[in-house]
C-alpha cells in the first residue's frame, strides 16, 4: 500500500487520479521526485521508465505554473528507476544514479577538515556555537572576552562538541554587516586560544573572504559560510587553497533584510538549487564533497511554516551528495511555537527540533546548549541510527533532484 505522504504527493502535483489508484493497488516500493525539467525531457523519462517496467506519472512543480516544465515520480524497485534513467541518459542519468546511492548507502563517510577527519555515520555530530559579538540574538554573545570565549569552547569539547564554530558577527534578522577590522579583531583572538587548546577542528562563522583566510592561517579548519558561497567569489578559492571544509548554507536574501515576507514557490525545490549552485561553485574551486557540508538555513529568510516544512523533508537534501547539517537552535520559529517565549526559555523546542532534525537524515546539528543537546543526540542515534534495509515494497523515499 503506498504511504499516505505519497499519495497526498501526486495529488497536490495534479497527477491523474488513475495513475494515482494504480500505485495505490500495486503497492510500489520507492518513490523519487525527478525535476522540474523541460517539459519534453520529462516526457521522454516517463517513456524511458515505462519500457523497463517502472512507473512514472507527470506532474507540475509544486507551486510552479510553468507549462513548459515538469516534474516525474518515479516509483518501483530500485533497479527499475535506476534503469530509467539510464535509458535516458545524459545529466538526468547521472543525478538518479547518485540520489539511489545517497538513499540506500549507509551514512558511514568522513569530513575532512584541512588535516582532519571527522567520521560521519555512526553518530551525528555537534557543532557548537561560540557568539563573540555584542548583540547576539539568542542572547549568548561575549563581545570581545577572549578569555569567557575560551574557557566556553573548552567546556563545550568536553560536553561532546565535535567542531566549535567562532562567529564575530552577528546574523540575526535585521542585523547590520560590521567592519573586516571589527570583526577580525573579534575573531581572531579568539581562534589563536582555542587552537591551543582543544584538539577538535574549529569553524570561522563569515561570508567574507579576507576573514575566511585570515582565519584559516590562525587555526580554523572549516568555513560556515552563510550565503551558501554566494556573497563573496573568492571564497570557494580560499577554501580550497587551504583544504578547509566548507558549510554551504542558504539564505533567501541578506540578514538585514531576509525576514521581510520571505516568499517560496517551491521551498524545498528552491532551496536545493541554491544549495546546488554552491556545490558547483566549491567544486569548480577544486573542493571535493568530501570536504562540504550543506545547511537549508532554518530560520534565514523563512517563515515559521517554511521551517517545518524544511525540517519534515530534511532528508531530501541528502540527495545532494553532502552531509547535512541544520541550526534549529533557541530559533525565534522554536519562541513562535512555544507562545513567543524568550531564546532563554527555548531548550525544550530545541531539543524536539534536533530529536526529529536527525530522525529525518541530519548529519550534524549547530547547538547553543551542547551539554544538553549531546543527550538529545545520544538517544536520537540509538533510536535511528542502527537501521536494516526494509523489503522492497515496505517503504517510500522521496529524493528531490533538479537536473
Amino acid at each position: 500500500m503506498a504511504s499516505d505522504e505519497v499519495v497526498a504527493e501526486l495529488y497536490a502535483r495534479g497527477a491523474d487520479a488513475e495513475a494515482v489508484r494504480t500505485i495505490v493497488e500495486r503497492g510500489l516500493g520507492r518513490a523519487m521526485l525527478v525535476g522540474p525539467m523541460p517539459l519534453a525531457e520529462a516526457q521522454a523519462l516517463r517513456k524511458a521508465a515505462s519500457e523497463v517496467g517502472a512507473t512514472a506519472v507527470l506532474s507540475r512543480p509544486a507551486g510552479r505554473q510553468d507549462p513548459e516544465r515538469a516534474e516525474v515520480v518515479l516509483l518501483g524497485r530500485l533497479d527499475k528507476i535506476g534503469a530509467a534513467g539510464d535509458a535516458l541518459g545524459g545529466s538526468v542519468a547521472e543525478r538518479i544514479r547518485r540520489a539511489l546511492a545517497e538513499c540506500a548507502a549507509p551514512r558511514e563517510r568522513v569530513l575532512r577538515c584541512r588535516d582532519r577527519e571527522l567520521k560521519l555515520g555512526e553518530r551525528t555530530l555537534i557543532m557548537g556555537i561560540i557568539n563573540v559579538t555584542p548583540d547576539s540574538f539568542s542572547g549568548d554573545g561575549l563581545g570581545e572576552d577572549v578569555e569567557r570565549a575560551v574557557a566556553q569552547g573548552k567546556r563545550m569539547v568536553e560536553e561532546g562538541a565535535d567542531i566549535l564554530d567562532v562567529g564575530g558577527e552577528s546574523t540575526r534578522p535585521g542585523a547590520e554587516p560590521v567592519s573586516f577590522e571589527e570583526e577580525l579583531g573579534r575573531v581572531l583572538p579568539v581562534l589563536q586560544a582555542l587552537a591551543r587548546e582543544v584538539e577538535v577542528p574549529i569553524s570561522v562563522d563569515t561570508y567574507k573572504s579576507a576573514i575566511a583566510r585570515a582565519a584559516l592561517s590562525n587555526g580554523a579548519a572549516v568555513i560556515n559560510d552563510i550565503s551558501g558561497l554566494h556573497f563573496d567569489e573568492q571564497m570557494p578559492r580560499v577554501a580550497a587553497d587551504a583544504g578547509a571544509a566548507v558549510v554551504i548554507m542558504h539564505i533567501l536574501g541578506t540578514p538585514r533584510d531576509m525576514q521581510q515576507k520571505p516568499k517560496y514557490d517551491d521551498v524545498i525545490g528552491e532551496i536545493s538549487d541554491y544549495l546546488e549552485e554552491g556545490i558547483a561553485k566549491a567544486e569548480a574551486a577544486g573542493l571535493a564533497r568530501d570536504r562540504l557540508v550543506v545547511d537549508p538555513g532554518f530560520g534565514f529568510g523563512k517563515t515559521v511554516e517554511h521551517n517545518l516544512e524544511l525540517l519534515r523533508r530534511l532528508g531530501e537534501f541528502r540527495c545532494l551528495g553532502c552531509p547535512v547539517m541544520i541550526g534549529t537552535s533557541r530559533k525565534s520559529t522554536i519562541g513562535k511555537l512555544l507562545d513567543d517565549a524568550p531564546p532563554s526559555e527555548r531548550l525544550e523546542g530545541t531539543a524536539a527540533s534536533v530529536a526529529l532534525a536527525i530522525a529525518a537524515g541530519a548529519d550534524m546539528v549547530r547547538v547553543h546548549d551542547v551539554k544538553e543537546m549531546a543527550r538529545v543526540v545520544r538517544i536520537a542515534d540509538a533510536i535511528v541510527r542502527v537501521r536494516h534495509e526494509p523489503p522492497v515494497g515496505s517503504e517510500h523515499k522521496w529524493a528531490h533532484q533538479r537536473p
